[in-house]
């Protein structure tokens, strides 16, 4: 595990209904998801977000969630079943190197990458990977906490992504954070 990672303890904390509090997973992902849709999830911790998600993209679509934290994935299949919709979420253990989505190729509408970009050792490997995911014109929602990452680090990072294929489209706003709402390239 990479030592900028995210604590596996801490998911529970992010994963609390009093986050909800200060952020709403719906109001985040409503307006870039539709029924039907592939989602890829990188980092997505114990599913704070997945389970908005798996709602929807409803039951004709899927939510690809990638770890590299085997607790955090086991957090995200309980919140998941709960709510009952553990068969619209596949969660994948992943390497540190890797998303692990090369069956995904091309297959992919939306990618949330939510507060985990600046704990990766290599974005621009990472958005790559997004980038041959990802249909042409797919949506990507990048965010990350204006706490942690620097305007510069941002700056960098929308740099990094627009070479691996995506263009910036919006940057909506997100509660505390720096984001930019992308779209892959033709």
């Amino acid at each position: 595990m990479a030592p900028r990672v995210c604590p596996w303890w801490l998911g529970y904390f992010l994963a609390s209904p009093l986050r909800r509090l200060m952020l709403e997973p719906e109001k985040v992902v409503r307006p870039f998801v539709r029924e039907g849709m592939t989602v890829l999830e990188p980092g997505p911790g114990m599913g704070f977000f997945t389970v908005e998600l798996a709602r929807l993209v409803g039951p004709s679509g899927r939510v690809v969630a990638v770890d590299i934290q085997p607790k955090m994935l086991a957090g995200l299949k309980r919140r998941v079943a709960k709510a009952g919709l553990f068969n619209r979420v596949e969660a994948r253990l992943v390497s540190p190197g890797s998303l692990g989505v090369t069956d995904l190729k091309g297959r992919v509408d939306f990618t949330l990458a939510f507060a985990v970009v600046h704990e990766l050792p290599d974005a621009g490997a990472f958005f790559v990977e997004v980038a041959q995911a990802s249909k042409p014109g797919a949506g990507f929602l990048l965010v990350e906490p204006a706490g942690h990452v620097k305007e510069t680090e941002f700056h960098a990072e929308l740099e990094a992504v627009a070479r691996a294929g995506f263009s910036v489209v919006d940057h909506p706003s997100v509660r505390r954070s720096q984001a930019a709402l992308l779209k892959r390239d033709s």
